[in-house]
């Protein structure tokens, strides 16, 4: 067995397919050669993906991203990496290549990506490619903040009440975040003010949840947050940090006496009662919230 693990590794690093293993914190732990190289990464590197589209971004080199606010575009594509079991996608390099992108993603969160070079497609069924991929992306992101839309978040909540039901995964938490007083938000400082601190919100979790977690926007200043495979505690731990960064933001520079708070309900999901039972759940522990005070987090077991 050890002389095949060998082979395997050997021949790994001198295939022209583009291979990576990432953990639960989209660190890399494995990457081959042809990943390296395609990726600018030295062999005693192992960074996060932000950290490697970053640098690339900046030196112009490994993946073309056309975009006027990098960051805004960092957070969107976030909110959709390693989302699914199994998704592929289409990279445009700067080495001229065209690279075919998979990732497969275990039940635990770590993620594979294999990448094939398929630079000899020709450029018009590329083009036709490119506008599904931005109609898909566009149909799953909410536009003001980058985040993933109401129809995005609800489908992944559907998804994963199916596979608790099915035995396939264990239960998973949800949690219900509302910006509190958010219309005194808009009184004071206009809808552009309001907009900016649903932007900031959006920023401080997406900083503070994991990747395989699902974040979205489900209405005006109300998100939902979906955490596969996660008990109630884990989940209020998680939860209680956004809220606490959320406190401690100052997201005006102008005004630096400003600050805003967030309310959070939490549910864990029993198999058979149905997402949107879930989802009404959380809601009320929501409202529980807000009556005891805001700037907290509440649940509702039964």
């Amino acid at each position: 067995m050890g002389g095949l693990l060998e082979r395997v590794a050997a021949l790994q690093d001198v295939t022209p397919v583009l291979i990576a293993l990432y953990d639960t914190e989209d660190r890399v732990r494995y990457a081959n050669r042809a990943f390296r190289e395609a990726f600018h990464l030295s062999e005693d590197s192992f960074p996060t993906w932000a950290e490697i589209i970053r640098l690339n971004y900046q030196n112009r080199q490994g993946l073309i991203i056309n975009t006027r606010d990098f960051e805004a575009w960092l957070l969107s594509a976030q909110s959709r990496r390693g989302k699914q079991a199994f998704r592929g996608l289409e990279l445009d390099m700067h080495d001229g290549r065209w690279i075919w992108m998979t990732e497969t993603v275990e039940t635990d969160g770590w993620m594979l990506c294999v990448g094939t070079d398929i630079t000899a497609l020709r450029q018009n069924q590329r083009s036709l490619r490119q506008d599904r991929d931005l109609a898909l992306r566009a149909a799953q992101t909410d536009e003001l903040t980058g985040t993933s839309n109401r129809r995005f978040v609800f489908a992944r909540l559907a998804d994963h009440a199916e596979n608790v039901d099915k035995d396939i995964e264990p239960p998973f938490s949800i949690s219900i975040i509302d910006i509190d007083l958010f219309k005194g938000v808009n009184d004071r400082f206009g809808h552009q003010g309001g907009d900016a601190v649903l932007r900031d919100f959006v920023k401080l979790a997406h900083s503070t949840i994991r990747r395989p977690d699902y974040f979205g926007r489900v209405g005006g200043e109300e998100f939902m947050l979906v955490m596969p495979r996660t008990g109630l505690e884990e989940c209020a731990s998680i939860v209680g940090r956004i809220l606490e960064k959320a406190a401690e933001s100052r997201p005006f520079a102008d005004h630096p006496e400003f600050s805003y708070s967030c309310s959070a309900g939490i549910a864990l999901y029993k198999a058979g009662e149905g997402s949107n039972e879930l989802y009404h759940r959380a809601d009320r522990a929501l409202y529980l919230a807000k009556q005891n005070g805001r700037a907290r987090l509440e649940w509702i077991v039964n």
